[in-house]
């Protein structure tokens, strides 16, 4: 009886109808521009024609010094770039998140739209927007720090290189940190109110709640921030070609693995367009992103399920 139960089970074929407009989307949009990108890279332009070269493309990218400075140059950046949103952007939305979820605080609604906002502008409105007010000659910061007797402390951020590209790190975190705060506030929410309840009867209250029970059980979704602000930043392109042009100047000090790689494939000015080398620094970009997904994934995220409710 259950071989024949086994063999009269049907098969759902709506599953495969409803999931091939997807997949097909998917695969010509993601899977098959990446594969050629990966291909490419394996190619070289000689004579007018591509010839198959395998590494040779990442060993000038890591070896030759006209391409290495560069390289590694937008590789610490970008690092720094991550760094700045993981210790500033995160924390400060998980505390925002913490302070909207407590009952006691009105006109939360308003609070929440607020800081939102600019995460739906343009990159295109932020940049202009930020490199006007931070302008030494008719920008707005100068005179509010005036107004404040902080005036003292301005300096043209922007100009220089030792804060360049700090400063554009925190316009970006300006712009996303409501993306953090509305998923730690999701989270918050959907902790079961018997829980809450059974503190508040031990007598965990106020930030003790907080760091005793809310933080443990919210951390999978403070996981999945953390990726999502890793992969994000590593992808980072538009904010430091809106403010600082594809040079990422002042000397290159803003300059990332997206402007690089921008540079590298179409050219910039003096600089020709090279699109085998462009593809070999897209392929390092997404072994980066693709190996700390996998460390995520397999690493992290399996110890953090145990702090699910």
């Amino acid at each position: 009886m259950a071989a024949e139960t086994r063999a009269k089970r049907p098969i759902r074929w709506h599953v495969g109808v409803f999931l091939a407009p997807a997949v097909l989307v998917y695969t010509a949009f993601m899977i098959l521009p990446l594969v050629g990108t990966l291909q490419l890279s394996l190619f070289r332009n000689i004579e007018q024609s591509q010839v198959f070269v395998g590494f040779s493309n990442f060993r000038t990218l890591f070896g030759d010094p006209n391409w290495s400075v560069n390289f590694w140059n937008a590789l610490r950046n970008n690092v720094w770039f991550f760094i700045i949103h993981m210790l500033v952007q995160n924390p400060i939305g998980i505390l925002l998140a913490a302070l909207l979820s407590s009952p006691r605080l009105r006109f939360t609604a308003f609070y929440r739209t607020a800081i939102f906002v600019p995460t739906i502008l343009s990159f295109v409105i932020v940049g202009f927007a930020w490199k006007l007010i931070l302008s030494p000659i008719w920008g707005v910061a100068p005179h509010l720090m005036d107004f404040v007797g902080l005036k003292s402390f301005f300096t043209p951020w922007l100009g220089k290189e030792q804060y360049a590209l700090t400063a554009l790190s925190l316009v970006s975190v300006w712009q996303f940190v409501g993306i953090p705060m509305m998923l730690i506030y999701a989270a918050l929410l959907s902790i079961p109110d018997e829980v809450i309840e059974a503190a508040e009867c031990d007598g965990v209250t106020g930030m003790a709640q907080f760091w005793k029970i809310k933080l443990p059980l919210i951390l999978p979704s403070i996981g999945i921030i953390s990726i999502l602000t890793f992969v994000g930043n590593f992808n980072a392109f538009d904010l430091i070609y809106t403010a600082q042009g594809a040079l990422a100047g002042p000397n290159y000090s803003t300059d990332i693995l997206g402007t690089f790689l921008y540079r590298a494939f179409f050219g910039f000015q003096l600089q020709v367009g090279d699109p085998n080398m462009g593809a070999a620094i897209a392929t390092i970009m997404f072994l980066i992103i693709l190996a700390g997904v996998c460390v995520y994934l397999f690493l992290v995220q399996t110890r953090l399920r145990r702090y699910q409710f």
